[in-house]
């Protein structure tokens, strides 16, 4: 396959995202896509109160997401190389986790006016840890509207992403277990990543670090 041109970054909070994407976008000399989750003026309050705040804070994230993809679609992606961290279909894997009734009803129905209105990316790569490296990667971060949120429900969106994941087959999926990966510290990971999404496969295949092969 060709080298991809458009290629997204996903996983759980405090996986790496965009600390990951921002590394690729520099060494293709590419576009950025960062989401900025400190400008939903729900979170923090749905951090402290989830049920009160989960569908204002949905929606907010959907509107938002959407509204940035479709400044995507009009950029020519064949003319420069796109990294994203972030996948919009990733934003039911929330609305599922936080939504339920009448409120994930309504959510669905705007999600599926939405969706056909997407450019698929070239690949996927889903970055896992395990959950006690999340969480410490969350705490060791700081940001402020991250400071309620609870282990548990880290613990439960990483094994919604986990799903979510075994079942994704709109792209290549390049899967990562980051637990024992620094690709912002070891130059040798990142690089050994960069080969890997060079040679892009079909379907979905899992990284090895280089010191297990």
């Amino acid at each position: 396959m060709p080298k991809p041109r458009y290629i997204v970054i996903e996983g759980p909070i405090g996986v790496g995202k965009t600390s990951l994407a921002r590394m690729l976008a520099k060494e293709f000399e590419g576009k950025l896509i960062v989401e900025r989750p400190e400008q939903n003026p729900f979170l923090e309050s749905f951090y402290n109160n989830p049920a009160r705040y989960a569908f204002q804070t949905q929606l907010f994230f959907l509107l938002v997401r959407f509204q940035q993809q479709q400044e995507l679609i009009q950029l020519d992606l064949f003319a420069q190389d796109t990294v994203s961290d972030y996948l919009f279909a990733k934003d039911r894997i929330f609305a599922y986790l936080n939504l339920e009734g009448e409120e994930l009803a309504l959510y669905e129905r705007v999600y599926s006016v939405l969706e056909g209105r997407i450019a698929q990316p070239d690949i996927v790569i889903y970055l896992q840890a395990n959950l006690e490296v999340l969480f410490d990667r969350i705490r060791r971060r700081g940001k402020a509207y991250e400071r309620d949120i609870s282990e548990e429900y880290v613990g439960r969106l990483a094994e919604a992403y986990n799903e979510f994941f075994f079942y994704y087959s709109d792209t290549p999926l390049l899967v990562v277990n980051t637990s024992e990966i620094d690709f912002v510290n070891r130059p040798a990971d990142f690089a050994d990543l960069v080969k890997e999404i060079h040679a892009t496969k079909k379907g979905t295949w899992h990284y090895i670090p280089l010191g297990s092969r």
